[in-house]
């Protein structure tokens, strides 16, 4: 008999279709709703997708999974409520809606040292106060968020928990040479990392009833992925390096990007259809594009791993930082320019398209503090010119966020002061974004004032650290004064001036925390929650945006 070994993720959902995502100990049929699916295999791994069609727009209800007809969720004894499944309303519909954003969640341990510094998850926190919430109500969609998006980091394949070096040292020598040591190896190793990081019980009930979006960051394959060409030139030496790298864009696919996307756009899909049809173990057709997406870093077009929901008149945008760059010596960017136009179709409404609300997620900060800024523009233009310091100085303190590919940073400018500016400009225009280990959220001001008010909203970690002298470091960056002063040494390096500036409406805030954006019609304001140490949630600020 087939088992239930992770999920359900409750992923994309439309007006009249929801995803829902399971990895099963064997070969079987899911069943949700009265819909099914087989599973397919990877590594011994099996997984499905559920697509659930022909459901009312505007609804909740609970739902069952079934393997092979036998009823395997929920879970019994766990105390939690049932699962929900709410599908979207029509797009006409102005009404609230409310998004939830954080990144860079450590896993839980049984380590009580490691525990104790890691603190409480923000996650896991706001997921029990969730649960009383549904079980306090007649009607849950009343209190259920609209989408989780988790900004990256949803795993750490190069910072493993003492639980999993135990594992691994029960199944491989993590001293031989030719591996890579404490870091996920294959595969394999990543299905137990995921299934670490999403099996305790408060977050494996958020992730199965509130619509969840993903994108990766740099430890769900390795600190400062693509950081630059002499990174992934260091990488492509180490022997283990081909195997890591196909496993963990293979995992990616199956445990995060499939999930992401509508059921029509993953239809479409031919590697998805090639999974489907295969006849056994599909890892070679995976590993096979993982190899090709990774080698089309540096190309001007590659493997789209960005992807678009609309929520009713709120459009999210889920932009890949991480594999879409281009590193060529002569040419850095962020985002190729084949991903970048599809962001720019995306972002800008058709004729008669209402998008109240424009929100970009980005796994890593566009507006950074001023100064830290210049500092990343400065640093890239030294390192374009030869200097093996600003490359050492680069990859030891991430100077690796978008004002460190400056030609994608003043594009990304142009296109939200487009959009901003436009006849029919959202009210705002949001990029949310994580990975600094701190939370701020910062106003944009450009030249000429534009229709839509924009923002940057950072929320990290979820559950993580940051060195205690980093939160004078990321304080200083917002001072005036340091500010103006490498402004003008990045003006006397031939690099232009700021497109726009932008300032502080609240923050920095430090320790783990979760967002929520929340929108009703065209109006919109943020609330900033962190986890205490009583396991609650404590909110430290709550910003009207229009």
């Amino acid at each position: 008999m087939s088992t239930l070994e992770l999920g359900p993720l409750l992923r994309h959902v439309g007006t009249t279709t929801a995803t829902i995502w399971v990895e099963t100990s064997e070969a079987c049929t899911v069943e949700v709703l009265g819909a099914s699916a087989p599973t397919f295999q990877v590594c011994g791994q099996h997984y499905a997708l559920v697509v659930v069609d022909g459901l009312e727009p505007g609804t909740c209800r609970p739902y069952e999974v079934r393997l092979d007809g036998e009823l395997v969720w929920p879970l019994e004894g766990t105390g939690t409520p049932p699962s929900y499944l709410r599908t979207r309303t029509e797009v006409e519909d102005t009404g609230r809606l409310r998004f939830v954003f954080g990144s860079c969640r450590y896993p839980p341990t049984d380590d009580a040292e490691l525990e104790a510094s890691l603190g409480i998850d923000a996650l896991d926190a706001f997921s029990v106060r969730l649960m009383e919430e549904v079980e306090a109500t007649d009607d849950p969609s009343t209190v259920l968020p609209d989408a989780l998006c988790l900004l990256g980091d949803q795993v750490y394949a190069d910072e493993i928990t003492p639980r999993t070096e135990q594992w691994i040292r029960s199944h491989r020598d993590p001293d031989d040479e030719s591996g890579p040591g404490m870091e996920i190896a294959d595969f394999g190793e990543y299905a137990h990392l995921y299934s670490e990081s999403w099996t305790d019980r408060e977050m494996r009930w958020l992730l199965s009833t509130v619509p969840t979006a993903m994108i990766f960051d740099d430890h769900d394959v390795r600190d400062d992925w693509n950081t630059s060409q002499a990174w992934r030139d260091e990488m492509a030496s180490k022997p283990w390096w081909p195997q890591r790298i196909r496993a963990g864009l293979s995992s990616y696919w199956v445990y995060q990007h499939l999930g992401n996307l509508d059921p029509a756009t993953r239809d479409a899909d031919p590697l998805y259809r090639k999974v489907l049809e295969a006849d056994g173990d599909v890892y070679d057709l995976l590993a096979d594009f993982a190899g090709r997406a990774d080698a089309e870093v540096g190309e001007p077009t590659g493997v789209r791993w960005s992807y678009r929901w609309d929520l009713g008149r709120t459009r999210l945008l889920m932009v890949d930082s991480r594999c879409a760059r281009v590193l060529n010596e002569n040419d850095r960017l962020m985002i190729n320019d084949h991903s970048f136009a599809w962001i720019e179709e995306n972002a800008t409404p058709d004729a008669g398209e209402e998008v109240d609300h424009l929100l970009l997620g980005s796994s890593i900060p566009w507006l950074m503090p001023p100064a830290v800024s210049h500092v990343q523009s400065l640093d890239e233009w030294a390192a374009a010119r030869g200097s093996k310091l600003a490359e050492t100085v680069r990859q030891a303190v991430d100077l690796e966020h978008w004002p460190a590919f400056r030609a994608s940073f003043d594009r990304l400018a142009d296109l939200v002061r487009g959009v901003a500016s436009g006849p029919d400009a959202p009210a705002t225009v949001c990029v949310l974004s994580g990975d600094v280990h701190h939370s701020y959220a910062a106003e944009v001001r450009y030249p000429s004032p534009t229709r839509s008010r924009v923002y940057q909203l950072t929320c990290s970690p979820v559950r993580n650290g940051v060195p205690w002298f980093m939160e004078y470091v990321f304080a200083l960056g917002w001072w005036q004064g340091l500010t103006s002063a490498l402004a003008r040494v990045a003006k006397a390096a031939g690099i232009g001036d700021l497109p726009m500036s932008w300032s502080p409406i609240g923050g920095p805030w430090f320790g783990n925390a979760v967002s929520t954006l929340e929108v009703n019609g065209r109006a919109a304001r943020i609330r900033v929650e962190r986890s205490g140490t009583r396991g609650g949630l404590e909110a430290v600020a709550e910003l009207p945006l229009t």
